[in-house]
């Protein structure tokens, strides 16, 4: 047996883990000689005893290690362990790395470069726009985009760095056979081309509330620092800030309205110490003495942000349009603002929607698209 082979499956036993596991690497001299060891010799290790040892002796009886690795091999999936020279270098260095990576796509050596980008699942248009813009254009300028695959602010920030041709990297919370959320399958087959999906879960685990936080590890040890887009004070995405602090990564925060609840948690982590960010450029220039000359070549907007509106709108529309400004808007603050009639206003937005210049919300709420 391989040390690569022993610690996949170290890594498909209960109660086992990555902490438990380096005391035994440390104390018997490596992965494949702690599955061979005594159940004795095991439980004296510090922080293993009687219990786990019994599971380590008996792993053979627990963990099917050559169907594993034919499953693997037969799904397209490389699986990286501590004792591969492939493990990704950001990772080695965290305090408890995953047992095992498994891999569809592939890591390259400027994903050491990278920034993960993280938010609520339930986000408001600004929020779901500044990860777009920001992904993009943090991929644009040559970092690698790392995020979750879950709904909201993640599943923008792999949008944005594949529009941009960049390099991105999505995290599971389950095992890589199970892509959550279903509805972004075909997501995670452009995110595998782009650069990779990455799980530290055996084959057939699903998604539950204990695996996404240990998942938010992985995120922020991956990468250089950890930007959160939109959060409320309960989002996992402060889980993954408080992580990458303890792992001494940078943390950076987009601010947002200071009525909005999923803004909230942002606002904390600015009060705390992150940096604020308004663009890309206040990122990239944290990792200036890293990566020299990064983000020094003018950083575009993603395709379709900043277009003038068409020609041909009526005074009225215009006055509508400003009356929007660049987050959603309830129609009565519409009315409000222009101080235009509700039946005016309400014909002029249906006009508006149709040139595709606005985009109706679900409560009467519009939105100006760029």
């Amino acid at each position: 047996m391989t040390e690569s082979e022993a610690y996949v499956a170290l890594n498909m036993l209960p109660k086992v883990g990555p902490g438990r596991v380096r005391r035994l690497v440390e104390a018997l001299g490596g992965a494949a000689a702690a599955l061979g060891a005594r159940r004795d010799a095991l439980a004296r290790v510090e922080g293993i005893g009687a219990e786990v040892a019994g599971v380590i002796a008996d792993w053979e009886s627990r963990a099917d290690l050559a169907g594993e690795l034919v499953r693997a091999r037969e799904l397209g999936v490389t699986l990286l362990t501590p004792a591969d020279a492939g493990y990704p270098e950001n990772l080695r260095n965290i305090y408890d790395p995953p047992l095992v990576l498994y891999v569809k796509g592939g890591f390259e050596a400027r994903d050491r470069r990278g920034v993960a980008v993280v938010g609520s699942r339930q986000t408001s248009y600004y929020g779901r726009e500044m990860s777009r813009r920001l992904s993009y254009q943090l991929a644009y300028a040559g970092m690698t985009v790392i995020s979750g695959l879950a709904r909201g602010v993640d599943t923008h920030a792999h949008e944005g760095a594949i529009a941009a041709k960049g390099r991105t990297i999505a995290v599971l919370g389950c095992g890589i056979d199970h892509v959550y959320p279903p509805e972004n399958r075909l997501l995670a087959e452009k995110v595998a081309e782009s650069g990779a999906l990455v799980s530290e879960f055996p084959l057939g685990t699903k998604p539950d509330r204990q695996t996404f936080p240990i998942r938010n590890r992985v995120v922020a040890g991956l990468s250089l620092g950890v930007l959160v887009v939109e959060a409320p004070k309960s989002s996992g995405a402060l889980i993954t800030a408080r992580m990458a602090l303890e792992q001494g990564r940078q943390v950076f925060a987009v601010p947002g309205r200071v009525d909005a609840p999923h803004s909230r948690g942002c606002h904390q982590l600015i009060k705390d110490g992150a940096r604020l960010v308004e663009g890309a450029e206040d990122v990239l220039a944290e990792f200036e003495f890293l990566i020299p000359g990064i983000g020094k070549a003018p950083i575009p907007q993603p395709p379709g942000a900043g277009e003038a509106a068409p020609q041909g709108l009526g005074e009225e529309d215009v006055v509508i349009l400003e009356a929007l400004g660049s987050d959603e808007r309830h129609i009565d603050e519409v009315i409000r603002i222009c101080g235009l009639p509700p039946a005016k206003v309400s014909s002029s937005l249906l006009q508006l929607e149709l040139r595709r210049l606005v985009r109706s919300l679900p409560g009467k709420y519009f939105v100006r698209l760029n």
